[in-house]
Parts: C-alpha cells; sequence; structure tokens
C-alpha cells in the first residue's frame, strides 16, 4: 500500500474526521511530526501533522505541492523507517493546497522543516518513500541497518538513532 498512489478524497465526512482523529493519535504515539494515510493502511490523500509549536495537529485532505523553490540540506526521517535518519537535499520553500475537516480551502506557504514535512507527507500519498530519495551509498547502509534489524529482531528504542550521510558513512546521533 505504500507503494501506491492514494485515492482522491470526495467527501469529508465523519468516517475521515475520525480517520483523522485516530492518525493524531498514532502520530503522537510514535512521536512523529507527521503521518499520512497510507502510513496506517488507508489509501486515502490526507495526513496529520503537529509542528510542536504550540498550534496543536493539523489536517490537510487531498493536498497538492503547487510551487517549490529553493535547496536546503537536512537529516531526514520516516515513521516507516524508525530509527533511521537521512542527510537529503530537498527544496525549501513549498506552497501546498488542500483542504481542511471542515471544507475551508488552505493555502500554506512553509519553509525549511514544515516545506519538507509536506513534501515528505505528500510523496507517501503519491507511493514513494524516503528510501527512493537515498543516493546509492545511503541506500546500501540503510538496507544493511535494516536486514541487520531483521535478523536479530532488534527495533530501535525511542531516542535511538542512526543518521546516514550522503556518502553513506553511518554517524550516531
Amino acid at each position: 500500500m505504500l507503494r501506491q498512489r492514494a485515492a482522491e478524497i470526495d467527501d469529508i465526512d465523519g468516517a475521515i474526521r475520525q480517520l483523522a482523529d485516530g492518525m493524531i493519535e498514532t502520530m503522537y504515539a510514535a512521536a512523529g511530526l507527521a503521518v499520512a494515510a497510507p502510513q496506517v493502511g488507508v489509501e486515502k490523500r490526507l495526513f496529520v501533522y503537529d509542528l510542536n509549536d504550540g498550534a496543536g495537529p493539523h489536517t490537510i485532505v487531498n493536498p497538492v505541492i503547487a510551487e517549490l523553490g529553493g535547496e536546503w540540506t537536512f537529516d531526514e526521517g520516516c515513521l516507516s523507517v524508525p530509527g533511521l535518519y537521512f542527510t537529503l537535499q530537498r527544496p525549501r520553500d513549498v506552497l501546498v493546497t488542500g483542504w481542511d475537516l471542515d471544507g475551508n480551502e488552505l493555502r500554506i506557504e512553509a519553509t525549511e522543516l514544515e516545506g519538507r514535512m509536506f513534501q515528505h507527507e505528500i510523496e507517501h500519498l503519491e507511493g514513494h518513500l524516503v528510501l527512493e530519495r537515498l543516493t546509492p551509498a545511503q541506500r546500501k547502509a540503510a538496507m544493511r541497518i535494516l536486514r541487520e534489524r531483521q535478523v536479530t529482531d532488534d527495533r530501535p528504542r525511542r531516542g535511538d538513532s542512526v543518521v546516514i550521510d550522503q556518502d553513506g558513512n553511518v554517524v550516531d546521533d
């Protein structure tokens, strides 16, 4: 499901609101910044997020990236590959449009972390994972770590993280 394009939402009804509430609980339980519906097994075009800026959680339905600009390198993680962070370059600035849960049109200009988060979550809705953005060296290092975890059944604990730079070097965070 993570590799399939999620379906547009035609009606923001009680079921969509309930889905968003459950996703917010999941996001907080996983200590994540955001969660896209495909990450919880639902092929719908929405995601929830909380930037921990005091504004609380938000939901965006049928988001679209309208504009991108600039460049910014940052260590990016994903709840689908817990404990791994990758030094990635992405556009710094983004304009996202979509809808809130009340059916109001959204137009959000975001930069740096917020802009990166929007790009990351919308990629999930398009059926793409952060692993597809890695350099060959990063991918090789990530796959080695993921295979080792499978063999040893060793899941990362909260706060345990590894950063893999663009050259595939593993840097303990």
